[in-house]
């Protein structure tokens, strides 16, 4: 009796270590409390790995392929990795509109181009084109910074487009084969624009006649004589060397070219809140330091221009008088598309803030 109670008691005693073994190995994997688990974390990162793909017109020489470098940088990082951001400088993802269409379709993450390009989209977008609307930077920025500025942005919303931020390139200036001081020297010339209703009724108003030509043929269609003049800001008569085949440049700042963040609604809505936020509040901030890089970048570019040997002339406050005054036909022509009320607002903001 006494030998078989023993028994029992070891074979109980057995079964407790063998379960106690199992219970272990099944255990062996989990990292005990405070263990560093960066290789979980890292395979997790791994497996929600998403691609930002952001296309732009510019070279990647530009302060915009700089500010979308700094952008990638920052998102990657403040995502741990989650996001990959793939730049596609000077339309390699296609033409404006092709970009846009993308964003809408969900094949094309986000773009940086200018508000222009988006007119035949949404007209409130094309507000910062109407002629001597702004009369220095610093109230322009007020105005897209400030509740303006995000009412223009919220009419791509419908679109399946969500605007961002702002972005700065420059006022522009006119390059022309012949000086140029008051509207009547333009009467007649062929000046090419961008195909955007407002440019083209702008010059149409001064008496040219406006030519919409894609933007990398404009140097030989200025060489050859097929256009006589064309405007832009200074980055881009700068890095297309249209200053090369133009003996003169007006520095008339009658208008401010500037540009936009925007991401696919379709693929930001599907993103987590975190990454949203990210993405968000990134675009702000770079936005905010692409203004300092363009104001230095212009500085540079107007040496070099002058350096080559281009006439550069600043119109006079009384010059401009004369553009502002045959400008106003633009704006009544294009006050239901805009919104008068939008535009109404702008103009006294301006006026009480300038």
């Amino acid at each position: 009796m006494k030998i078989g109670w023993f028994k029992k008691v070891c074979m109980v005693i057995m079964c407790i270590f063998v379960l106690g073994v199992f219970a272990g190995c099944g255990n062996s994997n989990a990292p005990a409390p405070g263990e560093n688990q960066e290789g979980t974390d890292t395979a997790v990162n791994s497996e929600k790995k998403i691609v930002l793909k952001l296309g732009h017109d510019h070279m990647v020489s530009s302060p915009f392929q700089k500010s979308a470098e700094k952008f990638k940088e920052l998102v990657e990082e403040r995502s741990n990795g989650r996001i990959e951001v793939q730049i596609y400088p000077a339309q390699q993802l296609g033409s404006s509109r092709e970009m846009i269409e993308g964003m809408q379709m969900g094949t094309v993450e986000m773009t940086l181009l200018p508000t222009a390009k988006f007119g035949g989209f949404d007209e409130r977008l094309t507000l910062v084109d109407l002629p001597f609307l702004f009369p220095n930077e610093d109230v322009l920025w007020k105005v897209l910074d400030g509740d303006i500025g995000k009412e223009i942005m919220s009419g791509l919303d419908p679109i399946g487009i969500k605007g961002l931020a702002f972005y700065a390139e420059g006022f522009k200036a006119l390059t022309a084969n012949k000086p140029i001081h008051k509207p009547d020297d333009l009467k007649g010339m062929k000046i090419r624009t961008m195909e955007a209703p407002v440019i083209m009724g702008q010059f149409k108003a001064w008496g040219a006649n406006p030519v919409p030509i894609d933007f990398a043929e404009v140097y030989n269609s200025l060489q050859q004589n097929v256009v006589d003049g064309q405007e832009n800001p200074l980055l881009s008569i700068h890095d297309m060397k249209f200053y090369e085949v133009q003996k003169y440049m007006i520095m008339s700042d009658h208008a401010y070219l500037s540009y936009i963040m925007t991401v696919s609604k379709k693929w930001f809505d599907g993103l987590p809140e975190d990454l949203q936020s990210i993405i968000s509040e990134t675009a702000i901030e770079v936005a905010q330091n692409h203004k300092q890089l363009m104001k230095d970048a212009n500085d540079t570019y107007l040496k070099n221009i002058k350096d080559f040997g281009t006439e550069v002339y600043s119109l006079t406050p009384e010059e401009k008088e004369l553009f502002r005054k045959a400008s106003e036909p633009v704006y009544t022509e294009f006050r239901d598309a805009i919104g008068g009320e939008l535009i109404d607002k702008t103009v006294k903001f301006i006026e009480e803030n300038e």
